[in-house]
């Protein structure tokens, strides 16, 4: 499933990249072998010992799906309305520790990501004032981020991993095919996956 980029509510697809199925060496000597054909870089013992250790590796003929978003996500996840105001979101995101909240419209469809940084970028009267008034009066609508990258519950992890590092994001909200939101990943998410999971299978 692919990964969207949503301008101010317009929609498209981000651009795909062509990822082609790993092929060491040793498989590629085999094959060689296989189809009667020399190889030039390696005698034929080690030849043998490559072809055997390679057989005993575990069999591929079936191999397990790649992770998805759905796998590693959380959710649900909090979100709040685009009329809420900055001392809310600064509120929520102290308390509970979140660094990325997604915004939505009033009807529920996601329309932008505020951040940690955004809030201080903007007001930084937040945190080095107990005056908020000048706080009090914008909404997160004004300050949030309206380029927004989000993928489904279906996108592949090293996707939306792929997608995150060349845009330099750290958190993709996970939307439904009706653009509801249903969970988000951050990077937090990623390494949790990776410490806590068996071997992930992110290149099948």
């Amino acid at each position: 499933m692919p990964i969207i980029l949503a301008v101010n509510g317009i929609a498209e697809v981000y651009p795909a990249k062509l990822v082609t199925p790993r092929y060491n060496r040793t498989e590629a000597v085999a094959d060689r072998e296989h189809h009667g054909q020399p190889s030039s870089t390696l005698d034929h013992p080690a030849l043998v010992a490559q072809t055997a250790y390679r057989r005993q590796g575990p069999d591929r003929s079936h191999p397990a799906p790649a992770v998805l978003a759905q796998d590693l996500m959380t959710a649900p996840v909090f979100s709040l309305p685009s009329d809420s105001r900055l001392p809310d979101a600064w509120v929520i995101m102290s308390h509970k520790g979140f660094h990325h909240l997604p915004i939505t419209s009033l009807h529920g469809t996601l329309v932008g990501m505020l951040s940690y940084q955004d809030l201080l970028r903007h007001v930084p009267q937040l945190i080095t004032s107990d005056d908020t008034r000048q706080a009090s009066r914008k909404h997160v609508a004004e300050v949030m981020t309206s380029r927004v990258i989000s993928a489904t519950p279906t996108t592949e992890i090293r996707e939306i991993a792929r997608v995150m590092l060349e845009e330099r994001i750290h958190a993709v909200p996970i939307l439904d095919q009706n653009r509801r939101l249903v969970g988000i990943l951050s990077t937090q998410d990623l390494l949790h996956g990776i410490a806590t999971h068996g071997p992930l299978e992110l290149w099948t």
